[in-house]
């Protein structure tokens, strides 16, 4: 997968998960203002990582560029929205978990050595 295809697919990916939790959180079909500006953030901060080609999620990230306010944001957001995931993009919620298992077993080896 190219360099632009994988940014675009993880801002999308956040996109769909900030508006699943706006909509259950918020209630608006639209999302609100916070979550309209975390999600500008989150695209921003996509766009502009040093280390997209070689990293899979933020979280496996040795380097975090979001603020802490941002930060604790988009977790409470992927706490709500992941294991909902299933329910609203199977075929996203199963890519990421593949890709985190994947993440992982690397971690793991890396680590060893």
């Amino acid at each position: 997968m190219d360099l632009e295809t994988k940014r675009q697919r993880e801002k999308e990916t956040v996109s769909l998960m900030i508006s699943l939790y706006c909509r259950k959180k918020h209630g608006g079909r639209e999302l609100c203002p916070e979550c309209a500006a975390l999600d500008a953030y989150a695209k921003k901060r996509s766009d502009h990582c040093p280390f997209m080609e070689t990293k899979t999620f933020c979280s496996n990230c040795k380097v975090h560029c979001y603020k802490p306010e941002m930060r604790q944001k988009i977790r409470e957001v992927m706490r709500f929205s992941g294991p909902r995931m299933i329910f609203h993009h199977p075929i996203m919620a199963i890519r990421h978990v593949i890709e985190s298992k994947k993440e992982q077993r690397r971690m793991e080896k890396e680590n060893e050595h």
